[in-house]
This record gives C-alpha cells, structure tokens and sequence, in this order.
C-alpha cells in the first residue's frame, strides 16, 4: 500500500549525492544520453585527455583498441597522470582525477596551455558509469596501476613493474545498467572521429583496432597538413570551384587560429568547427568570427575591384558560402563551452580573433591568387542572383496562398484532423496509385498527396528554378512550412511523412529525388524523425483460402519452402508480382501498406551528414564516373533488375 503524501517538508527530504553518485543518477547530464551518442562519448572523453597530451607536446601516439566483452582501451605515451599524493584529497593524484569531478590540471594550472577537458570530469565521468576500470601508469620508468568499480577504486594504487616507456593506459567496461545491455561500439562512427582528430593534432599517430573478432587489421592515421588536408580530405571526389584551398594559421590575443576553406561546384554549405579539437556542433563565436571576415573580405575585394554596378546592396552571408567547405579551429587558453558535451563555444575573445586572423589571410590569399578570387566572386554573384529569384518565387507563393486563404494544392486529400502529431501525408507515385492510396485511407489522419512523374532532381537546381515546379511547390504548401529562410517548422501540417512507390527501379529513382528534397531543403524533418519510407509487398502468395504478402524476394522463398515443409496444401501456391501500387486493390493497399497495425515504416536517420552529403552527390549529381563506380560495387548483390 502506497504512503500517503505529507505536505511535511524538512530537513529529511533533502538528498546529497556523494562523490560520482550525481553522474550514475542522471548520465545524461554529463554525456549527453544514454544512447549510442552517450556510448561512444565515454572513447571521446578518455581521448581527449590523450589529445591534450598530444597538444601540450607530450604524446606522439595514442593507441585505442576494442576488445572482447565490450571494453575498450586506451594508450598514450604522454606524461603519464602524476601518482603522488594530493595535497587535498591526501590520495593519489590518479585517484583523484578518477574518482572526483571537478578534478583536473586543466583548471587555471601550468600543466595545460590549451585543453579540450575543461570540466575535469572527463576520466570521472566514464569511471562511474563503467562496470570497471583499470589504470596503468608509467612514469620514471615504473609502472603503477588501480582498479575501480561505478566510480569507486576497489584496489589500492600499486606498483606491478618496471617499464620502458611512459605514459597512461585506461581500460574501460561501460555499464550495462546504465546502456542497456547490448553494447554496440561502431567501427565507422569510431574510426570518423579519429580520422578528424588526426587532422586536428598534426604530427600525432592514432591507431585504432577492433579486436572482438579475430584476424582484424589495424587503422592508423597520421596527417601533417592540419586542416588544409582536412578540407581536401572533405571535399574528395567533388570538382572544385578554384584551383587553390585558402589556409590559414596565425595567433590573435593568445588564440590560436586555423582555418582553411575551399569552394566547390555544389549548392551546398558544409561547416565544421572546433574548440581545442573538441567538435563544436552547433558553432559558436569563432565560427560566426569566420562568417563576418568571409562576408566582409569578399564585398571589400569586389568593391576595390568594381564587381559592383550602381545599385547593387553587396553580398549577403549565405551568397558567400554557397557551396563553401571550411574549416575552422581555434586552440584557446580558458574555453567557455555551453554543456559538458562541448556543443557550442561562448567566447567572445574567440569571435575577434578568428575575424582578424581571415580578414588578413584572405586579403592576402586574394593579392596572390587573382583568379581564384575572381572565380570566388563569380560564383557568389550568381548565388545572389539565384537567392533574389529565389525570394521572389517563395513570395510568390506565400501571396498565393494569402489571397486564396490558404488553399491547399488541389490533388491534396487532406485528413480531419489538424493535430500534426496524429496526422500523416503519403507521397504517392502517379494519379493510379493516389486514387488507390485515397480509397484506402483512413480519412481522420491520413492525408494522399499524389506526385506526377519524377520529380526535379534538386541536386541539380538552385532554389529559383526548384520552385518552378508545380509538384514541388504542391509538396512545400500541403507541409505548410513554407522553404528556406521563411521554413518554420511548427507549422508542419504532418508529423510523418511516408514516401510511397512502388517497388521497381523507377519508384527507387522516385523516392530517392524526394530525399534528395527532404536532405537538401527539409533536413530538420530528417533530423526530427519525421520522413519514413513504406514498404509494399512484392508479392501475394494464395493457396486456396490462405493468403500471404512477401515483401522481399528472401521473405517470398521463405514462405512457399514454408509451405512446402507443411506438406499439407493441396496445390501450387498462386504467386502474382506487383509491378506497382496501382496494381493493388485499395484493401490489399490499407492491409499491407497503410494499415497502422499491420505495415512496416523505415524511418530516414542520418547517422553521418558528410557521408549522406557524399552520396547524394554520387547518386544525384552531375558527375558520371562516381556514379558508375558505385553502380559496378553494388550492382554484384543485384538478383533481379528491372530494365
């Protein structure tokens, strides 16, 4: 039975967590979450401090290894983390920082000049929320070592030999408690962030090694360019606008500032940003130092030149990052990051030197290369150019539905409710398929926008010339968010958005022009979870009264070697294909495809934004030889082809 509730309030209420007992009750605090993100930030926060190392001058190589039973190792040939004792804790120094927040040499101490750990929670963090722990440290030739359980040491610091070398080992076991208990580490997500940090720490080896299953091989990464070869590295098999990728490196206010860029022959902007090699997701103040020196450099570069006629307002900061890859790194004494994860710099000192170190890089990097700055400047002209269409068009479009208040594309079957968490939009292929798709539904929540043929394919088309098509801009109206700098997502009409084609080469080609879309203009409703793929069967297999769908070629073989092992049917089991969803009567289609209780949705993730970015542009852009490339690599597991 249940204690009634007291409106006694004393002292007795009152909870203190000691020690690491605030990260294992709220994890999420310090590492973002308990999911695949949280997982693999306890690799990143352990690296870090080999990275600071690495930073400091110390350590050349940094060894990380997964091994059996989900743990994972750390090495570097730093320093080593000192093992004498703290004068205020009276334990070890190792302990300390193990097992203590806040404790750290990189709070105002000599030891650092520059570190991505500023919290000093890093190591205690992944302590407590590990099943166990066990440190090695080398130092004058002596090798110490502890073990700890949840945050606690479980043995005394200890000396077990002699060694050669020096530096810090963690061994680590998260906590299936807290991750649940299937630990997945990800080879590529792993492998993504190493190869990033290798550029960022110039002159540093960073092997990594999967060892959970046998005959592996080692991936080491060693880059001496900084993040000029980041850039190259970024824009691989994409033609570049001009010849020469703008870098820089220059100090400002004791700020250490690196940035290169280059523009390519794509639309997109792809920005990276980091603060003391720590990836600043969200940017920050030296990011937004980078944009207003970029924008001011080109407009004073095209006035002291006379691009500009009478008239003309000057260049915009979206005009001049249209197709832009840039990177940007600044390496700073006392970092002013927002949250424990590091997402956004605060600094303002950041924002100044940044500005002044490109300002006067990209004076520079235009005196010397005359042709490179007048290709730049072409290519932002022709963005402002298409951004000025662009406005018109979107105004176009507004006015539009104002004065015809806020009609809604004719072919649009709307549902009755005007929840958009309830409601849903099918993207239909073809008017057969959207008669199907409007007889099916159910009309309280689901709403059928058929889309006529193949839509354009935007990775070919600035945003002026996308919204001259009448099927893109049926889409944009029955969102109801309206595109590009007037998007707001809280008047998204529908909070699932399924894509629905048929199941042959051309609805392939059709589904992935709409992702194209989705990717390049809605990516928000990606990254939300909004957009999902439906699944149609391939094929209706009938015997006698029974009556099966196969959504696969595998899941067909399945059931009729099903139902010969029955022995029991009477006859040959009917199999008719689906050519397309207009084939469907509209009860095979809500029983198979709409149906909430009976269909399967695939859900559109982006797990990598530059891999996706990569990809799209394979499989959408203008170059053929990547395309064939990946059609030959891919094609091998091809059983049947529609041609």
């Amino acid at each position: 039975m249940k204690e009634k509730p007291t409106n006694k309030y004393t002292a007795k209420d009152i909870d203190v967590l000691q020690g690491l007992e605030p990260v294992r009750k709220r994890p999420a605090m310090y590492i973002g979450s308990t999911g695949p993100d949280g997982l693999h930030h306890l690799i990143w926060e352990i690296l870090d401090n080999a990275i600071d190392e690495a930073m400091a001058g110390y350590a050349k190589n940094i060894d990380i290894t997964l091994l059996p039973e989900d743990k994972v190792f750390v090495k570097d040939d730093g320093r080593g983390i000192p093992i004498d004792i703290h004068r205020q804790t009276k334990k070890s120094a190792l302990e300390t920082v193990l097992t203590t927040l806040h404790a750290g040499a990189k709070f105002g101490g000599k030891a650092y000049q520059v570190s991505g750990g500023l919290h000093g929670v890093g190591a205690s963090v992944v302590n407590a929320l590990s099943l166990h722990m066990k440190a090695q440290v080398c130092r004058e030739g002596t090798r110490y070592e502890q073990e700890y359980a949840k945050g606690k040491a479980i043995t005394k610091l200890k000396k077990v030999g002699p060694c050669r070398d020096r530096g810090t080992t963690i061994e680590f076991e998260p906590d299936r408690s807290i991750f649940g208990q299937v630990i997945k580490f990800e080879d590529k997500r792993i492998l993504n962030h190493l190869r990033q940090q290798a550029y960022l720490t110039s002159g540093v080896r960073i092997t990594f090694l999967d060892a959970r299953e046998k005959g592996k091989l080692p991936y080491t990464f060693y880059f001496e360019g900084g993040v000029a070869s980041y850039v190259k590295y970024l824009t691989r098999g994409v033609s570049p606008h001009h010849e020469n990728l703008f870098y820089i490196k220059g100090e400002k206010e004791e700020i250490l500032v690196e940035v290169a860029f280059r523009y390519t022959e794509e639309f997109e902007i792809y920005e990276e940003s980091f603060a003391n090699n720590i990836p600043t997701k969200e940017g920050g103040t030296h990011l937004t130092g980078f944009k207003a020196a970029l924008t001011r450099g080109i407009n004073d570069y095209a006035k002291k030149n006379n691009v500009f006629k009478n008239g003309d307002e000057g260049l915009t900061g979206d005009d001049v990052r249209e197709g832009l890859t840039a990177v940007v790194s600044v390496k700073i004494k006392e970092p002013q990051f927002e949250g424990q994860t590091k997402a956004k710099l605060g600094n303002p000192e950041a924002k100044n030197a940044v500005e002044s170190v490109v300002a006067e890089g990209l004076a520079d990097f235009f005196e010397r290369n005359p042709q490179d700055a007048k290709l730049i400047i072409e290519k932002c002209l022709l963005s402002s150019k298409a951004r000025k269409a662009a406005k018109a068009a979107r105004q176009t479009i507004l006015r539009k539905g104002i004065l015809e208040g806020l009609a809604l594309p004719g072919k649009l079957a709307d549902c009755a409710s005007k929840d958009p968490e309830e409601s849903e939009l099918y993207l239909v292929e073809g008017e057969s398929a959207g008669g199907s798709g409007k007889q099916a539904r159910d009309r309280r929540f689901q709403a059928i926008l058929p889309l006529r043929g193949k839509i354009l394919n935007v990775e070919r088309a600035r945003l002026d010339k996308m919204l001259e098509s009448k099927e893109i801009k049926n889409l944009i109206i029955a969102l109801g968010t309206a595109i590009a700098e007037d998007f707001d997502i809280e008047k998204l009409r529908y909070h699932r958005v399924i894509i629905m084609c048929d199941a042959d080469s051309d609805g392939n080609h059709i589904r992935t022009l709409i992702l194209t879309l989705f990717y390049r203009y809605f990516r928000v409703l990606v990254e939300r979870g909004y957009i999902y793929i439906a699944q149609p069967p391939l094929y209706k297999i009938q015997t006698g009264k029974r009556l099966e769908y196969a959504y696969s070629e595998e899941g067909k073989d399945k059931i009729v070697a099903a139902l010969k092992k029955e022995g029991n049917v009477s006859q040959k089991p009917n199999l008719q294909r689906y050519k397309g969803l207009g084939e469907m009567n509209p009860m095979e289609l809500w029983e198979t495809t709409m149906n909430p209780e009976k269909r399967t949705l695939l859900q559109v993730t982006i797990e990598d934004t530059k891999e996706a970015d990569r990809i799209f542009d394979i499989l959408m852009g203008d170059e053929v030889l990547p395309r064939k490339k990946f059609i030959q690599t891919y094609a091998k597991s091809v059983r049947n082809l529609d041609i």
